[in-house]
């Protein structure tokens, strides 16, 4: 009798690896996630996004627009991006499951961190922290720094007025940063999209006039 009861033992656990296995091989496949298509040059506003994409491990095609050569003024561009700036990018698998485009490399990283629940706390006070000093940099530091690195380097002919202008702002920025920064690894609490969106600035103080090191 004991044996009898062990082999109806066995063959209960054989059914039950039988009906675990028939429902692993109809569960339904996951989704395949569809690339991000990325209208890219390699700018410090061009890198926020791609470090972003990188560190969510999103698929991406990464496609250029050569803004030497005013691509940014391409009819079907402007369609995507109608400010003639990049990033910009196509997520085909948008809100709803429909594609949808996103211009400014701010309103993209919040986009990205929406969708993928990275580097974007959902907290509201949290996100709050995330937000102005995103904004800082967007309505700050890129900026300043884009007129420190153009007057400096780039304008046909040196004006003194400009080049003191905004390399004394980009002064007093960084050292707004560098006060945040003083007792903390990061600008809001973990690493987020607020420093995805300084560092690619940081990284060309020397063509602002700054001594950062």
């Amino acid at each position: 009798m004991a044996r009898a009861k062990v082999k109806r033992k066995a063959v209960g656990a054989t059914k039950s690896a039988r009906k675990r296995k028939t429902a692993r091989t109809t569960a339904r496949p996951r989704a395949r996630q569809h690339p991000i298509d990325l209208y890219y040059w390699p700018t410090p506003n061009g890198w926020k996004i791609s470090i972003m994409l990188e560190e969510c491990r999103l698929p991406y095609r990464m496609i250029p627009v050569n803004i030497a050569a005013g691509e940014q003024f391409d009819p079907d561009f402007l369609k995507i991006s109608p400010n003639n700036r990049m990033p910009a990018i196509v997520d085909p698998d948008g809100p709803g499951g429909r594609s949808i485009s996103v211009f400014e490399s701010g309103a993209i990283l919040q986009y990205l961190g929406r969708k993928t629940g990275k580097f974007y706390p959902v907290d509201e006070r949290k996100r709050t922290e995330v937000d102005q000093w995103l904004m800082w940099q967007m309505g700050g530091l890129g900026p300043m720094a884009g007129q420190a690195h153009h007057f400096r380097l780039y304008a046909p002919e040196k004006i003194p007025y400009a080049i003191d202008r905004y390399t004394n702002e980009c002064n007093r920025l960084y050292g707004i940063m560098n006060k945040r920064l003083a007792d903390r690894p990061f600008l809001a609490g973990a690493y987020s999209i607020a420093d995805m969106a300084c560092v690619g600035w940081a990284s060309r103080y020397e063509r602002q006039g700054q001594d950062i090191r």
